[in-house]
């Protein structure tokens, strides 16, 4: 007699997607104590992130149930710190934010720099409460403070020939034991069309849940556009150039087949490994099952910046 699959496991979750129980007490105990001992070792860093923002709350996904403070800072995409999702939270707590600066250079009237305290007053903070689609099929729903990328670029004054913008992340080896990996080409690189930055979605994340960003989500300045997956989210940006061509970025180098420039979330183009159609939703229990991926995560206002673009092409 054949088993109805779905009837044994109606959430869809298979068993390899589940977190052991011994296995999820330990990550909690190992965070806590590297946090612990971050806190004996590094008292300056954690007196950054104890900071809270002044900001506005905006209408952004008021709707959306957020993903726990929890999951949003000890699941992490951030190689620069280890490729294990846990590896982030542990590995960057010695990791200084703080004094930061951001070079500007490229196709702009004068090269400069701009610290992160000037940064956060070129608009009033914000927050945004953004539906984030990871590339390998996991999404969160995060309240991130921040200020529309366009303030930057408007201070910034761009000239004619800059037609993209290329986001370099901060790179030491020294502090970043992924760093010492040849795992991708250092440093990260990110990438952006011009009209794509412009958006009034594109924002420069500073904080998140009302506090300065926690060094595994990517202080103290990363990049959110939220209907792109998580991998356009350069972290920890320490240059920000203004150029004529299509940068070449750090994904697009380690698999062109697999990471194209635009990466906007479309459940029609599969990623050579998996399925791009459903996502899973990081905190919402063992039985939530799927949710169905939507085009441009569900941020359909930017589609026209995509009119008439082939985007199985342009993916």
């Amino acid at each position: 007699m054949l088993l109805d699959n779905n009837r044994r496991n109606p959430s869809g979750i298979l068993p390899s997607e589940i977190t052991p129980q011994d296995l999820f007490e330990q990550r909690r105990t190992v965070l806590k104590a590297a946090g612990a001992a971050a806190a004996g070792l590094l008292l300056p860093a954690q007196a950054y992130a104890a900071q809270t923002l002044d900001f506005q709350k905006t209408a952004f996904g008021k709707e959306e149930k957020l993903t726990s403070f929890e999951d949003v800072t000890s699941y992490n995409n951030y190689y620069e710190f280890g490729t294990g999702k846990e590896d982030p939270a542990r590995e960057a707590v010695l990791f200084k934010p703080t004094p930061w600066t951001i070079k500007i250079e490229g196709a702009v009237k004068q090269s400069k720099t701009i610290g992160i305290e000037q940064l956060m007053k070129l608009a009033p903070l914000e927050e945004r409460i953004y539906r984030m689609r990871c590339v390998e099929g996991w999404s969160m729903v995060i309240p991130w403070v921040g200020l529309p990328l366009k303030a930057l670029i408007d201070w910034a004054q761009p000239t004619g020939n800059a037609k993209y913008i290329e986001f370099i992340s901060y790179n030491d080896p020294r502090h970043m034991p992924g760093a010492r990996i040849p795992v991708l080409d250092w440093p990260y690189i990110e990438g952006l069309r011009m009209d794509e930055a412009m958006q009034s979605l594109t924002i420069l994340a500073v904080g998140l849940y009302g506090k300065v960003l926690p060094n595994q989500n990517g202080a103290p300045v990363r990049l959110v556009v939220p209907w792109k997956y998580g991998f356009k989210g350069a972290k920890a940006i320490s240059t920000i150039r203004f150029v004529e061509q299509m940068p070449h970025t750090s994904w697009m180098k380690a698999s062109a087949r697999e990471y194209g420039f635009y990466a906007n979330v479309n459940p029609a183009v599969d990623h050579p490994r998996w399925t791009q159609s459903s996502e899973k939703r990081i905190g919402a229990g063992l039985f939530a099952g799927r949710i169905k991926t939507r085009l441009f995560n569900g941020y359909d206002e930017v589609g026209q910046l995509y009119a008439g673009m082939d985007l199985q092409k342009n993916f």
